[in-house]
């Protein structure tokens, strides 16, 4: 482990994050803490069009330098050339990948601080200078993120996200969720790992728990390839759900999510997104592991499948996600119960709870 860098005083700092939502949701609070322990420098944060409506509007963000993925062959490196131009003097680097090594490195900032060796991939240690202590895969990924504060001399304070949604992103959740009469939760209909995906009967049997036994109006929420999913968890419904998937943008989500009574899924990037606003989350998890990744603050809401592989780690499953159909719905409304009180349904009254 490097010694702790307390009296460097860096005035143009890059933060490297190219992941997903969920990843780039939970290193939020360390772009607040660096803004902190360093007030007069400029902050940038390197990302990738699906987490950049994240940075969006965030205080602590000075620029976002956006990476088109999708093209990278004819953008990578002009990209990396506008990284290098900005002569950053500190580099962040939270991927722990060897792009992201490849980015801090070719930023020529002469400190550039990565993961230690024992937990970084793809040779990402050999591009940085500077290393945070070895953590290992039991330490939940905000902590990690956390430790490059602590390795920068940044005193820790309660955490902030900042995401600032704006009248606009909320007249948009109006509208969206005119057809629903009253308080509501929000069901995240899929995840981009096939193997954590529950099923379209547990949604439907979710909804229909909520509906009944807590008088909630439910709303689904998710990405344009989570349709089909919908479609099918829709057909099994009993009540009619307010189907979303699709059809908002990350942020109109993100408003929706600010309103919602409970918040029910799989891990996804939406459910840390409600975890950061607020929004107590019951999360289901089979090929992942909660003590690694879960929602920050509602860790005892977390219901982990049950399967003599699990978590595997695996982005499909051979053998039917067994972890995940073990999740019973009985489960999910004893955790329901926690967060709504036996008696909500009683004390749920045109969309208040009174």
């Amino acid at each position: 482990m490097t010694a702790p860098q307390t009296s460097f005083d860096p005035k143009n700092i890059l933060i490297v994050l190219h992941g997903s939502i969920g990843d780039v949701t939970r290193a939020l609070p360390l772009a607040r803490l660096v803004r902190r322990g360093f007030p007069g420098a400029s902050l940038a944060w390197s990302v990738e069009p699906a987490a950049l409506p994240l940075l969006e509007g965030n205080s602590a963000i000075d620029e976002i330098i956006v990476f088109d993925r999708r093209h990278w062959w004819k953008s990578f490196a002009p990209f990396l050339a506008r990284i290098r131009a900005k002569r950053f003097d500190l580099v962040l680097d939270l991927q722990r990948h060897l792009k992201s090594g490849l980015i801090s490195r070719a930023s020529g900032a002469p400190l550039r601080m990565g993961f230690h060796r024992a937990d970084s991939k793809e040779a990402n240690w050999l591009f940085n200078n500077l290393h945070i202590e070895h953590c290992g895969e039991e330490i939940a990924k905000l902590e990690h993120y956390l430790k490059f504060a602590e390795q920068l001399g940044i005193p820790s304070a309660p955490l902030e996200w900042s995401f600032n949604i704006s009248a606009q992103e909320q007249a948009a959740a109006d509208k969206h969720l005119a057809p629903v009469p009253g308080a509501f939760a929000a069901l995240f209909a899929g995840t981009r790992w096939q193997s954590k995906q529950w099923f379209p009967k547990q949604i439907a049997d979710c909804a229909k728990t909520l509906q009944r036994d807590f008088g909630l109006g439910v709303v689904l929420l998710g990405a344009r390839e989570d349709r089909e999913l919908a479609r099918q968890a829709m057909v099994g419904a009993s009540k009619q759900m307010q189907d979303l998937v699709g059809h908002t943008s990350l942020r109109e989500a993100m408003a929706i999510i600010q309103r919602a009574k409970v918040a029910v899924g799989p891990d996804t990037g939406l459910m840390h997104i409600a975890a950061a606003l607020g929004t107590p989350v019951i999360s289901l998890w089979g090929a992942t592991d909660p003590r690694r990744t879960g929602p920050t603050g509602f860790g005892e809401l977390a219901i982990r499948g049950q399967a003599p592989c699990a978590p595997c780690y695996r982005k499909t499953c051979p053998i039917g996600r067994v972890c995940m159909q073990s999740i019973s719905t009985a489960t999910i409304a004893e955790k329901l119960t926690v967060v709504l009180g036996p008696q909500s349904a009683s004390r749920v009254s045109h969309g208040h709870v009174v």
